[in-house]
């Protein structure tokens, strides 16, 4: 069983910047892609970012275009979110997933809280 475990989350101030870190274990060779999702206090959990495994082909929410940059190491097992230019919209929990061929996102973290204030 593959297991997330998020950190990186805390208070900013807008304009500023944070990066959420995904320490993955377990069977990480079957996660074909990697995806980073936000909910907000009454609000649908969203995909922000979400990276193919095989060739590093990147999808972003267009809310967080230009902004926001997700990565891998492969080596460390780690998925990462560079989040710059924060906004107070973009206060959030924040979970990382990941998800294996032709599945939904199965595995997810327990979810790290990042509050942006004005």
């Amino acid at each position: 069983q593959v297991q997330l475990v998020e950190s990186g989350g805390g208070l900013v101030q807008a304009g500023g910047s944070l990066r959420l870190s995904c320490a993955a274990s377990g069977p990480t060779f079957s996660i074909y892609y990697w995806g980073w999702f936000r909910q907000a206090p009454g609000r649908e959990r969203e995909s922000v970012a979400a990276i193919r495994r095989s060739d590093s082909t990147i999808e972003y929410a267009n809310s967080v275009k230009g902004r926001f940059t997700i990565s891998i190491d492969n080596a460390k097992n780690t998925v990462y979110l560079q989040m710059n230019s924060l906004k107070p919209e973009d206060t959030a929990t924040y979970y990382c997933a990941g998800r294996q061929f032709n599945k939904g996102y199965d595995f997810w973290g327990q979810g790290t809280q990042v509050t942006v204030s004005s």
